[in-house]
């Protein structure tokens, strides 16, 4: 099983890392935090002090179009923000 989906790279994740080194990462929905703390430290060789986890649940969207509304849904996302020492930094475009 994949824990780490993705990194979340955005203006605001940006400017929390650079800050108070925290980094965001998409993962699996059923992954625990000791599972996602493992991945990290396995991935990236540093130690984290802390995780955050949240879901954010999709939402509904609608579009026009010529023949009508097109009713859709967005998925569904488990979100961990990770805590770092803060003398370890991840370079997460090394992955990308």
């Amino acid at each position: 099983m994949n824990i780490l989906i993705k990194p979340i790279i955005s203006e605001k994740m940006q400017a929390v890392s650079e800050k108070y080194n925290r980094y965001g990462f998409i993962v699996d929905r059923k992954a625990t935090k000791s599972q996602i703390k493992f991945a990290v430290e396995e991935l990236y060789g540093i130690k984290v002090d802390k995780i955050n986890t949240l879901i954010q649940r999709g939402r509904a969207t609608v579009r026009n179009t010529k023949a009508g509304q097109i009713h859709g849904q967005q998925n569904t996302v488990k979100k961990a923000i990770v805590f770092v020492n803060k003398k370890d930094k991840i370079d997460i475009y090394s992955n990308i």
